[in-house]
Order: structure tokens, then C-alpha cells, then sequence
């Protein structure tokens, strides 16, 4: 009996393998299962590289037995089964079988048999092991009686996998699945399977789970990941297309208003890309269609001033402009930077404020009632025309009287909905800014901002200080850490401050309990809280120190307090969490320490050290770490110390994270659809993709003549992230 890609699995595998594929995998259907790709292919003799296997990770690795051992267990009279394999490059794990019941499988695991061993990693006396793993052992030239299919040939699939459907199981179920499934309609147009040189999909699914050869699976993997990228183009061209055509209120620059006379009073010159990109945001914004540009920008390049001159375009035309900010602290930051920005110019009502200015509001969601109901009648009324907000902007009750401009900043912390909530107070669709201090690699802005301009600071301003970073080891190199205190006190004997950035507020509700095994896993500690490093800096290396903390949990009258405290140099030391990441800017705070560096992305790195230098003296970022050298988390922290090119530093993070997250998987709740996909590698790919859909959208802007296509669309880029993918 024929199967399609809707029919439901366990009508192939019965009720118990479907069963576990979907409480495991969230497997359903005969297409989810062919879609489940395998995440690489292993030979025998290629080695896994079992050395950066890291304690925690769920893995399943190809390896060789090269001796057995029986022993005894001192805890109790019983035995224990030691296995060693080796993957082919001398990385050597132990694998440990617990148990009398156990000791048969010493027949089972001879030394030189290959197999695929699963399960959870974990190191006891400094050696890699995987305790009670899964295997399934390959056949071997001498061992016939013992072959398995799905691992005879020289191209072994490794799926991504779970401890209770490891990757044989999953084989096995595709197996079934591909001999039984009617293939799919092609949905890509005959023209560009040609013109692209492209395998008809039917062949290209069966190629990429049964290899035949390598020509074949590189040729199966190429369709596939023009179908991801094809997907995603198009959905992007529609969405610019549309959006072209929506009518939006021109907001024309005005030589002798707002804008003119916040220039004239500049204390100092833009830069070159500040001008540049001003002049296209004052075009976009004088159009009668809606601005939908993405402003990126290292830490410190200038986008709030530029931000802050669109407003004021905004504002001169009649308007108004809010800027939705993602932290109380960043709001209130911003706040106090647009009215220091503004001066009088932003004291509409007040006695020295200036003939022409406008007013500015902080709406958040800790003010209270009375001054709540003051800013909003100031919003409604369009006397505040520049206004300032977290989500609390988004509340009902929260009413603009001709919302011309949204600014977002950092936007990867908003979901799409709540962007929409904001763009839906205006009467037309108003111009969109979206900022992010986080450089996005061009492949990476084509494929998840491809409907929007993108405009790129790449100077930064006159006066700003390099920053300095470094690795700290405090495993290997204790004294290092030492110095890393003592370097604190001298910067602010020297008039200056610090930040201490830890990645956890306080302690964990509960410790995973101890498995009981005699060869349990020792358990990673857990990240570095501020709660518990305050204190232990009050007491110890920076006793003496005036010391404050910050972080999420503190009410946001607290928050503000500490904020203006350090501010005002009444702190010497800030211990927090990455609610400091963005926004917060202390001229004359010069080091920082980031405890447990490993813990954090590179990105956020990137962003935290931004936090310092920010004035005339030089920065100091020191990255402390227990990761020992040549681990991926060293890797990682060392790129960060060498280099503050955040595009370089972008790309990093990009190859060491799931690709697919761009797609907001993380965001939704569900699977990511870039499963094969590679941002960075497939460039060439990516931008023939972009040249097809451009045309095809051209001809034919709903895909009415391509249901086939549309549908296949719709499937890989549903309505949730084709949102997702339209606002960036």
C-alpha cells in the first residue's frame, strides 16, 4: 500500500514506533519523518573526534572497541563492564556498563567491531565516557550473520536523535517509510529545475537518507536546500512587493523646524555614515509608501542620534515617534539620552523650553496611576511628539494622536505580535526603524531581513576609546583571576568604575539530584550568580569598594536608583546580570568582568564589553573562564579577545548555533525550518534563489499560476514565521 507525506505513521511503523517518534521527536506524519534529515554521515574508519565531545551533550558517536574489562564495583558485590572505543584519530571514551546482568556484552563488544554508540557524556577522573550507552554494532567482513541493512553501505546516516529513539531506530523507521512512500509533487517550476541544474525532489529525499554516493547525496542536499531557500526569498519578495504598494503619510524634512535647529546645536560633528545613512532614512521617510529599514551598528557607532533626527523629521511634518525599547532600564536610558540630547528643544511647555520644541514622555509599566494618566493624555494629545516605551506602549489605553514613526531597538528581543500591536495605534501604516547593535552577516540579512533596506554604521564616533580583551583562565592560571581584582581597585583609584556581569541573578530552585551509580557523572556547576559574587567581592578582593547590584528581578524604581547611582559615580563596582547588554552607557566606566564568559553567546559578549570605553579613557574587558584550552567554549572566548570586528565576531556565532534559529523556531515554539540550509556556506546558493523569486514574484505576485509551489511555501515558511521573517 502507497503512503503520502500526510498520512499519519503509524499506519508504516504500527502504533508503538509512532508513538515514540512523536512524544520524542515531535514526528507525526509520514513528511515529518522524511524531513527529519540526518544531521551528518559517518564511515567506517572516519573518525568522530571524541576530544570535543563536551560533558553533558547527548551524542552518538562512530567508534571502534579496542579492549574490554571486567571489574569489580567497590560500592557494593557486583561487577562492572569497562568498554574502550576509539574513534580512529586517538580520542578514546570509556563506555560503562553497570551490573552482572551486564558482562555478556563483553561477547557482544569484541575488540575491533565498529559501531554507533548514544548516550549522554559525562567525564570521571578526567576521562570522556558514556555510561550505559545505546550502540548498535555495523557488520564487519568476517560477521555476515550479523549485518544490518540500513548500515551496510559506506554512508552511514546519524540522525538527530533522542536517549529513547537513537539514530538506528530512526534509520530503520525511514527505511520502512521510503519504501513504502509515493513521492511528493515537485513543486518548483520545470524552468528553474532546469535553468539551476536542480534533482527532481522525489529522488532528492530518497538520495539524502540512502545515500547511493556521495555525487548523489551532494546533488540530494543541494535540491533540498534550494527548497529552504527558495521558501524563504519568496516569502520575503511577496512581502516587500505588498508592502511597496501600502500608502503611508510622507514626513518631508523641514529646513527651518525641529530637525534644523537640533543639528545647529550639535556640540559636535556627524559622521560621514551618520550623514549617508540620515540622508536615505530622511528619503524613505518623505515617501508615500512605509519605511521598512534595518539600521546595524556596533556598540557606540551613533544610532540613537540617528534614530533620534529621524523622530524629529517625524515631529516637523506633524507627527509623532515612538521608540519601543525591550528593558525599563534601556527605556528610561534612552529617555534621559533623548532629552540631555534635545535640551530645551525637547521642554515643550516648560519655561525655557525653546520656540519650537516638542515634548518627550517615558511611558513604562511601573508608573503609577497618577503620572500614568498625566503621560498618556500627553501622548493622545500629541503634545509629547517623541515618546519612549517598554511593552507597556503596546497596553490598551495607550493612544497616539498621528503615530508617523517606529523605532525599535533591538529587535531580536520582541515577538512579531507585539510589534504589530504598536504599528496598529496608527490610522496608516507608519515607518518602521528596527536597530540592532548586533552586526548580521549579509547572508544572514538577505535570508531573515530580505524586505527590508539596510543601512550599516561602520565608523565610530571621535573620542571613543579602543577596548582591550582578554581570556582570564582561573582553572589553569589561578593568579590570573587574582589580578583581574587587583586591576579593578587600581581603575578606580584611578577615578574610575567597573562592571562585574555574572549570567544568573540567584540559586537554583533545586540541584539535579546525583545519579547513584558508583561512576556518576560529575555535574558542571552551576553559572555564577550576583547574588552570591556580591557579597563575596564585598568581603574579599574589592573589600572597601562602594558596591551595587542589578539586576531583572529588582522593582524598577530600584533599578533606576542603581542605574543613576552608577551614573553619578556614587558606586565604584556594578555587579550584574546582561540586563547592562544594551543601552547603558557610563562614560567613565573602564573594566569589566564577565565571570563565566563561556556561558554567554558571542554576540552578547560583543555587546557587554561595548558597555565600557565608552569614554576618553581606554576599555578593558576580562573574560573569565574555567574552559580549558582548545575546548569549542576556549575557541569561542579567544576569537572574541582577538578581534572587535562584530561582523567577524557574527559569523562566529552564527557556525557555532543552530542556523535554523534565524528563522524564530526559538521564538515560535516549533521545529526550525533551515534544517539544511547554511547561512554562511551557501551564499551563491542564497542569492540564486533570491534572483528566481524576484522574477517569478514579478510575473506572478500571489504564486496563483504555482499552487504547488504556494503550498510548499506555505509548509516550509508558515504564516507565524513568514511574520517572523517580515519584521526582522
Amino acid at each position: 500500500m502507497k503512503i503520502t507525506v500526510d498520512t499519519p505513521l503509524k499506519t508504516p511503523l504500527g502504533d508503538k514506533a509512532a508513538r515514540s517518534l512523536a512524544d520524542h521527536l515531535d514526528l507525526h506524519t509520514a513528511g515529518d519523518l522524511i524531513y527529519h534529515f540526518p544531521r551528518r554521515y559517518d564511515e567506517r574508519g572516519q573518525h568522530t573526534d571524541i576530544r570535543s565531545l563536551a560533558v553533558g551533550e547527548q551524542v552518538t558517536v562512530l567508534a571502534q572497541v579496542r579492549a574490554t574489562n571486567v571489574k569489580p564495583m567497590r560500592a557494593r558485590q557486583d561487577k562492572m563492564l569497562e568498554v574502550t572505543v576509539e574513534d580512529g584519530a586517538g580520542g578514546l571514551l570509556l563506555l560503562t556498563f553497570f551490573g552482572r546482568r551486564q558482562i555478556w556484552r563483553e561477547r557482544d563488544l569484541r575488540p575491533g567491531r565498529w559501531g554507533l554508540f548514544a548516550g549522554k557524556v559525562t567525564e570521571f577522573r578526567g576521562r570522556r565516557q558514556l555510561n550505559s550507552p545505546e550502540y548498535q554494532l555495523l557488520a564487519g567482513e568476517d560477521d555476515a550473520a550479523g549485518e544490518v541493512e540500513e548500515f551496510a553501505g559506506a554512508l552511514i546516516p546519524v540522525y538527530p536523535a533522542a536517549a529513547a529513539v537513537p539514530t538506528w531506530v530512526i534509520a530503520r523507521c525511514v527505511r520502512l517509510v521510503l519504501d513504502t512512500l509515493e513521492p511528493p509533487e515537485d513543486p518548483l517550476p520545470a524552468a528553474v529545475r532546469a535553468e539551476r541544474n536542480l534533482a527532481p525532489l522525489g529522488a532528492a529525499l530518497r538520495e539524502v537518507h540512502r545515500p547511493s554516493s556521495r555525487g548523489a547525496l551532494m546533488s540530494a542536499r543541494r535540491r533540498l536546500k534550494w527548497d529552504e531557500a527558495f521558501a524563504v526569498q519568496l516569502t520575503l519578495v511577496q512581502r516587500k512587493a505588498r508592502s511597496a504598494s501600502w500608502p503611508a503619510s510622507p514626513r518631508p524634512r523641514r529646513e527651518d523646524g525641529l530637525l534644523g535647529a537640533f543639528d545647529r546645536t550639535l556640540p559636535f560633528e556627524l559622521t560621514r555614515g551618520q550623514r549617508a545613512v540620515g540622508e536615505e532614512i530622511a528619503v524613505d521617510l518623505a515617501s508615500p509608501h512605509p519605511m521598512h529599514r534595518l539600521l546595524q551598528g556596533e556598540v557606540g557607532s551613533g544610532k540613537t542620534l540617528v534614530a533620534a533626527r529621524a523622530m524629529l523629521q517625524v515631529v516637523d511634518s506633524g507627527g509623532q515617534a515612538a521608540m519601543l525599547a525591550p528593558t525599563e532600564v534601556l527605556a528610561a536610558q534612552h529617555y534621559r539620552n533623548l532629552c540631555d540630547l534635545l535640551g530645551p528643544l525637547g521642554r515643550a511647555g516648560e519655561l525655557d523650553s525653546a520656540p519650537e520644541a516638542t515634548g518627550v514622555a517615558l511611558v513604562t509599566g511601573s508608573l503609577g496611576v497618577a503620572a500614568r494618566r498625566s503621560v498618556l493624555a500627553r501622548v493622545a494629545s500629541g503634545e509629547a511628539g517623541v515618546v519612549v516605551g517598554t511593552h507597556a506602549l503596546l497596553s490598551e489605553g495607550v493612544d497616539f494622536a498621528d503615530l508617523g514613526l517606529v523605532v525599535v531597538d533591538e529587535q531580536h528581543r520582541f515577538g512579531v505580535e507585539q510589534r504589530d500591536a504598536l504599528r496598529a495605534k496608527a490610522a496608516q501604516p507608519p515607518h518602521v526603524l528596527v536597530m540592532t547593535a548586533t552586526p548580521i552577516p549579509r547572508t544572514v540579512a538577505m535570508t531573515v531581513f530580505g524586505d527590508l533596506e539596510t543601512s550599516t554604521l561602520v565608523e565610530l564616533p571621535r573620542g571613543r576609546s579602543p577596548i582591550a580583551s582578554h581570556v582570564v583562565p582561573a582553572m589553569e592560571k589561578p593568579a590570573y583571576l587574582d589580578r583581574a581584582w587587583r586591576r579593578v581597585r587600581e581603575e578606580v583609584a584611578a577615578g574610575h568604575q567597573a562592571y562585574v556581569v555574572c549570567p544568573r541573578i540567584g540559586a537554583v530552585e533545586s540541584e539535579e539530584d546525583a545519579p547513584p551509580a558508583e561512576r556518576a557523572e560529575s555535574a558542571r556547576r552551576p553559572p555564577l550568580a550576583v547574588l552570591d559574587v556580591a557579597p563575596l567581592l564585598t568581603e574579599g578582593p574589592l573589600h572597601g569598594l562602594r558596591i551595587g547590584v542589578l539586576h531583572g528581578r529588582l522593582p524598577a524604581d530600584e533599578k533606576d536608583t542603581v542605574m543613576r547611582r552608577f551614573g553619578a559615580g556614587e558606586l565604584d563596582v556594578l555587579v550584574a546580570t546582561t540586563v547592562i547588554e544594551v543601552g547603558v552607557d557610563v562614560p567613565n566606566a573602564t573594566v569589566m568582568i564577565v565571570m563565566d564568559a563561556d556561558r554567554f553567546g558571542v554576540s552578547q559578549l560583543h555587546q557587554l564589553r561595548g558597555r565600557v570605553g565608552r569614554g576618553s579613557a581606554p576599555g578593558l574587558c576580562l573574560l573569565v573562564t574555567e574552559a580549558t584550552e582548545a575546548t569549542p567554549a576556549r575557541v569561542r572566548l579567544d576569537a572574541v579577545a582577538s578581534t572587535t570586528d562584530g561582523f567577524r565576531l557574527a559569523e562566529l556565532d552564527l557556525e557555532q548555533r543552530r542556523e535554523g534559529d534565524v528563522l524564530g523556531a526559538a521564538q515560535s515554539g516549533h521545529r526550525s525550518h533551515l534544517r539544511l540550509l547554511s547561512l554562511l556556506r551557501d551564499e551563491k546558493l542564497i542569492q540564486e534563489a533570491r534572483a528566481e523569486a524576484e522574477a517569478l514574484v514579478a510575473q506572478d505576485p500571489e504564486l496563483t499560476g504555482h499552487p504547488a509551489l504556494a503550498a510548499s511555501v506555505a509548509a516550509l515558511v508558515d504564516e507565524e514565521r513568514a511574520e517572523y521573517l517580515g519584521k526582522g
